[in-house]
Formats: C-alpha cells, structure tokens, sequence
C-alpha cells in the first residue's frame, strides 16, 4: 500500500484542482493521499468525490499555519470535524489575514521597485479560499520580475527581503488543542525543512509538543537531507510519536515534489488513524464516505 499524507491543490497554492490531485495518485499508483491545503478544507469534497470515482482512498486534512515562539511552524491535521466552529473560527481568521496581508506586500515590492497590487496576485488565485505569497510569486512571473517561486521568495518574499510581510498564526499548542477538540490528529510538517523552525523545533520543544498532544513527525520530506531524517526518526522513536512521509505536492508550484515520492509506512498510517476520536469524523473503509 502507497500512502501520500500531505498534498495541496488549486484551493491553496498548488496548481491542480482538488479533484486532479486525486486523479493523478491513481496515475502514480498511490492508494491514499491525503488533501492538505493551507488552512482550509474547502477542496475536500470534490477530493472526496473523485475517490469515490477512481478508488483511491482520500483522507480529508488541513495545513495549520501556526507559531511557535516567534517562529512559523506548520501542522498537519487529518480527520477533523470541518463543523467544529471553534476550529473553522481559527482558520477563518488566519485566511482573512493572509488576504489582508496581500495588501503589504504589493506595497512593499512597490516601494522597492517591483509595482504591484492586490489585484494582480488574486489574478493568479482564481480558485484559492487560502492565498499567501506564492501567489504574489505568480504574479511576479507574469509580470517578468523574477523566472519561478524559488526565486520570488530567495530574493524578495523570504523573512527579512523587500517584499516581506508577518501574518497572524495561533500558538501550536492551541492549534493542537483545536485539533483534538475536533476529533482529529496533527502532524510536525517537514520540521526541520526551514531553518526558522528548525532552530525553533529542538528535540525538548517536539517533546513539549508531544505533551500538548502532538501526534507525529513528517520525517520522509524532501526538504530534509539523510542526516536530518535519520534524528528525526530517532527522536520520534522516543517519543513514540508517529513516522510520515509525503510529497508534499504542489503540482507545477514546487518542482521535486511529485506525488509518492515519500510514502507513509502503512502502519504508522493506520497507528495515526486510530489515534483519532472525539467528535471527529471517521472513515468507513468500505462505503468510503464521511460521517460524524
């Protein structure tokens, strides 16, 4: 079995509608991948529905945008209740300020010499709920002021260049919370794939995060060398936290990040799943629909 736990589509900052990535994993031979856009779970149902259609098992999830003394950090969440308004309150938040956020950057990149508006990124996000700054980068390609995201966000978009702008995160910890309120279960996501939250995500502070309720580690990432997989697993080991491994699949949006380049191990996925319950959703292997 091929497992996929963290992909994005057309409703965050990936390239592909909801329903193409799934598609798409039957092509590459996947069996489950999980739907993990930024913050919101509105591309869940037509997910859901082309896995319906090709067979592919299709885990419903989010990536939480989230802060960690000073520093952001990334959750994914599977298997939430998208009712539960405490949660939905959060994220609502956390979009409305990354779109309010648009604003500061084009008038950053203005300021140093790149002219843009917020009408020229959201051009570039037609079918997003969650728009952030690789849509800013899109925009910037269009416009001929840079060749692709790596080099919009290495040279203008990064903390501390030009075109830079903060934007509002929960604490983690909170996040976590949420999460379980919600019936769910979350993961580090490529911890130590940024060096911001590879400072801040020291082997205590994912022990702290362990106590909080954290539910596993994203080891197998692309973002992560050998060396960097082989502790996470051993501090993982420790703290008998799950081991994932995923794509992180942005379509076109991030090169080297095809689907079912690392995999989930199929019984750490199904140790992460009966980690979940509460008020949460569960799965019903064989009509493979959704119900509180």
């Amino acid at each position: 079995m091929r497992i996929d736990l963290h992909t994005h589509s057309s409703v965050s900052d990936g390239t592909d509608r909801p329903e193409n990535v799934v598609r798409r994993a039957k092509e590459v031979g996947l069996d489950v991948v999980a739907l993990t856009d930024h913050d919101t779970f509105d591309g869940w149902a037509a997910a859901l529905a082309a896995g319906d259609e090709t067979g592919v098992e299709v885990v419903p999830g989010a990536e939480i945008s989230t802060n960690l003394r000073g520093h952001g950090v990334h959750l994914l969440a599977y298997l939430v209740d998208p009712a539960y308004e405490p949660l939905a309150a959060e994220l609502g938040r956390v979009r409305h300020d990354r779109r309010t956020r648009l604003a500061r950057i084009a008038a950053a990149l203005t300021a140093a010499g790149l002219p843009m508006d917020v009408a020229d990124i959201l051009a570039h996000s037609p079918d997003a709920s969650t728009v952030g700054r690789p849509h800013v980068a899109d925009a910037m390609i269009a416009k001929g002021y840079v060749r692709d995201r790596e080099e919009a966000f290495a040279w203008w978009l990064g903390q501390g260049r030009p075109g830079w702008a903060a934007k509002y995160a929960p604490d983690i910890e909170e996040a976590i919370h949420l999460v379980h309120a919600a019936g769910g279960v979350c993961v580090l996501a490529h911890p130590w794939g940024r060096e911001g939250a590879r400072r801040a995500l020291t082997p205590s502070a994912v022990e702290a995060l362990r106590d909080a309720g954290l539910d596993g580690i994203e080891v197998d990432h692309q973002d992560h060398d050998d060396a960097s997989r082989r502790t996470l697993r051993r501090v993982a080991r420790e703290l008998d936290l799950v081991v994932t491994g995923s794509s992180d699949y942005h379509g076109t949006g991030k090169l080297d990040h095809e689907l079912g380049v690392n995999t989930t191990a199929p019984e750490e996925w199904e140790r992460l799943r009966s980690l979940a319950g509460g008020s949460g959703p569960r799965r019903d292997h064989d009509e493979r629909t959704w119900s509180p």
